[in-house]
Formats: structure tokens, C-alpha cells, sequence
């Protein structure tokens, strides 16, 4: 396992903490955002205040936001329908697959987008396979449904490997 795989471009403690002026800086035109525990809390599917807030900002400043999600189809329009939102679902992240499928239909280019994901093994290693950069986020709740518990067990197994070679990571609350 090659740990720089698995190294997120930036950390951040939640999606809602990108703004569009530090995106604009780093060329970012669309913003591929995981679903559960990333855009909305995975047991709590109708977003908070925030995340309206988030997303009317994204779209006063032309940047698209695409979900990129492992779900079924049902289960991410049912999510996301009502927000106006694109999406693509069963993903098959850490595949680049649903990356490469969002670049492709959305006419977005690697070096203008970036994908944000709670979870090394499955967002961040897709978005280093599709050539896409990547931003860690804090999971929104501390549980997580019962398919992520394992990869969860993985990735702090490569967070004990990255904090070895490269320190405590530090998570910061506005995009550097």
C-alpha cells in the first residue's frame, strides 16, 4: 500500500468551511462532495440550516457541486433532489469510476475540481486515482452506518502510518 494514496490534499473540519473566494484561488469551478457524513449527517438526510446556506453560496459564485456517492440511486436523489443538486451515485469509490463518470457529464476538468470526503480509503484514494484533488473532512456525527465501520477500522490503520512519516494532522477551518 502506497500511504501518498491515501494523503488528502487538505483538511478540513466540515464542507461548509469552503468558501468560493479560496476555491477561486486554487481554479476550482465544481466541488465533488461525498454524501453521508460529508454534505448531510448519514441519519439525518433532510441538511441543516448550513448546508443551505453552503450551497446558495456555491451557487451566488458559479461553482458547481456534484455528489459523488457510493449509495444507490433512490437513496442519493431522495437525499439530494430536493437542494437542486447533481449527483452521482453508486460511485464505486475508491474506484475513480464515479469521478471520472461526474468529469465526463458535467464537462469539468481534473485540474478545476475537487472531490471532498470524510473517509482515506474511499474518497480520498479515488479522488488521487481520478487525478482530482482532495479535502478531508471531519465526519459530520460520530456513528456511522454499518457498511463504513470497516473501512473506518482500515483507515486508522494508514492514519497511524501517515502521522509516523508526516505528524499530527492539522485540521483548519478555512482552505490554505
Amino acid at each position: 500500500m502506497k500511504i501518498d494514496n491515501y494523503k488528502p490534499d487538505f483538511l478540513l473540519e466540515a464542507v461548509y468551511q469552503l468558501d468560493a473566494e479560496s476555491l477561486g484561488k486554487i481554479g476550482i469551478t465544481a466541488v465533488m462532495v461525498d454524501l453521508d457524513n460529508t454534505l448531510i449527517a448519514w441519519n439525518n438526510p433532510d441538511g441543516t440550516p448550513e448546508l443551505l446556506s453552503w450551497l446558495e453560496e456555491m451557487r451566488e459564485n458559479n461553482i458547481k457541486v456534484i455528489v459523488v456517492s457510493n449509495n444507490k440511486h433512490e437513496r442519493v436523489a431522495r437525499a439530494v433532489e430536493k437542494f437542486g443538486v447533481d449527483y452521482i451515485s453508486r460511485a464505486m469509490k475508491p474506484f475513480a469510476l464515479g469521478i471520472n463518470k461526474a468529469l465526463k457529464r458535467f464537462d469539468e476538468k481534473p485540474s478545476e475540481v475537487v472531490m471532498v470526503g470524510d473517509q482515506l480509503m474511499t474518497d480520498i484514494r479515488a479522488a488521487h486515482r481520478a487525478g482530482v484533488r482532495s479535502i478531508l473532512v471531519k465526519p459530520l456525527v460520530e456513528s456511522d452506518a454499518w457498511n463504513t465501520k470497516f473501512n473506518r477500522w482500515r483507515e486508522r490503520r494508514v492514519w497511524k502510518k501517515l502521522i509516523a512519516r508526516d505528524g499530527e494532522p492539522v485540521w483548519r477551518t478555512k482552505l490554505e
